[in-house]
């Protein structure tokens, strides 16, 4: 009998994918969530298309469990962002549906928790304060005795690098305090110490408890204050030794949060005493690391989800060749006009293109992952040869942008 599964906020390939191994698909979604490309997909591949609003905790519950009760379906996946996923997951966990224990997802989501487990483990020890809210953590670094200067201010329950910013006086706190006011957050925050050394992210694969490490992808990012990926190449180019280390720690902390089921994006700093876990989403990895994957290896990390559902073993192919998903860096202001891009598209490396603007658009400074200025995705025998062929696509990407009053 062919099983049905209930997935609350899937992006388009996920529905197909689960259809395609075999999956009866019911979707839940938040309608203003939604993104308008993904919505005829999801319902052409879901049995079920409902709505609710994300906001109302309380209805998404009751949906969710009265969704799963009159379809009877086998398992509850939240495969989306992370601030749904732990109340999904708690009214699985309550109709023995949940692949997860509530407690695994809160602490790898929550980067308090997360930071508490690790510190009663003894593993990536990092010096952090937590608190309440923003004005606390400026009472807290005015008091030297408790936190020293420079730290790393990151709220504790968002992703993709909003809110989180390198601290080196107290005046940055003031464009901190306005990032987080634009993000309409007022949660906790972290005060973690200043790690230095090269980024990565070690994207995993769990079935039945057992960790698969699918590989490890080097980060670029923007200098300080701020930390925005402005490039992904997979796989990392990591001596055996740091490779070694770096996976070994991830396991190690997937193993202490008693994740059982699916994939995790988790980020390391490899720093001159050693990997040092910087935050985990119980999710697969965003930024098209996914499709840099796929070029790479031929690994579907996506369509293996559900391959694992089903019971089939895990198979991860080694890499043989680079992939790169790169960001596009404008000059913030109005796009007077944009030349280049089917010269781009034609290139036989170039897997992807994807510029949001168009002229008479606004081209928003880089704060965080939301506002960069679209990307590219590329395929390449070596990361030196990636790193070239990027430069030919920024090279033929011309784009005039004129400064605004708020730009200048």
């Amino acid at each position: 009998m062919t099983d049905k599964i209930l997935m609350v906020m899937p992006w388009r390939a996920y529905v197909r994918k689960a259809t395609e191994e075999g999956l009866r698909v019911f979707s839940i979604w938040d309608p203003d969530r939604i993104p308008p490309d993904h919505r005829d997909e999801v319902a052409r591949y879901s049995e079920e298309l409902l709505f609710t609003d994300f906001r109302d905790v309380a209805g998404l519950r009751r949906l969710v469990a009265e969704t799963a009760t009159r379809l009877g379906v086998s398992h509850v996946l939240h495969l989306g962002n992370e601030d749904t996923q732990l109340p999904v997951c708690e009214e699985a966990q309550a109709l023995g549906l949940a692949p997860n224990p509530p407690a695994a997802l809160r602490v790898i989501n929550d980067k308090r928790a997360m930071r508490q487990l690790l510190r009663d483990r003894g593993l990536s020890p990092v010096r952090s304060t937590v608190a309440a809210s923003a004005r606390e953590a400026r009472a807290l670094l005015s008091q030297s005795s408790q936190c020293e200067l420079p730290v790393v201010a990151k709220p504790a329950l968002l992703s993709g690098s909003r809110g989180v910013q390198l601290i080196h006086e107290m005046r940055d706190l003031d464009d901190w305090e306005e990032q987080l006011a634009d993000q309409r957050y007022t949660g906790p925050v972290l005060l973690e110490e200043y790690l230095r050394g090269p980024e990565f992210s070690v994207e995993t694969l769990t079935a039945q408890g057992t960790h698969h490490v699918v590989g490890v992808t080097a980060k670029r990012k923007t200098p300080p204050p701020g930390f925005t990926e402005i490039a992904h190449v997979h796989p990392a180019s990591l001596a055996e030794p740091d490779q070694a280390a770096v996976t070994d720690l991830v396991i190690r902390f997937l193993e202490e949060t008693g994740y059982r089921f699916g994939p995790a994006h988790t980020e390391v700093i490899l720093t001159p005493d050693g990997p040092r876990i910087v935050e985990s989403q119980s999710r697969a990895p965003g930024d098209r690391i996914h499709r840099a994957i796929a070029l790479a290896s031929g690994f579907d990390i996506e369509k293996a989800i559900f391959r694992a559902l089903i019971g089939k073993p895990v198979q991860v192919d080694a890499a043989h060749r680079v992939g790169c998903v790169s960001f596009f860096q404008l000059s913030p202001g109005r796009l007077v006009s944009v030349e280049g891009l089917d010269d781009i598209r034609a290139l036989p490396f170039v897997h992807e293109l994807k510029f949001p603007f168009t002229p008479g658009d606004r081209v928003p400074e880089i704060r965080n992952s939301g506002s960069r200025h679209g990307h590219v995705v590329i395929d390449a025998a070596t990361e030196q040869e990636a790193d070239r062929r990027i430069t030919l696509v920024r090279g033929l990407l011309r784009a005039t942008t004129a400064p605004g009053p708020s730009d200048r």
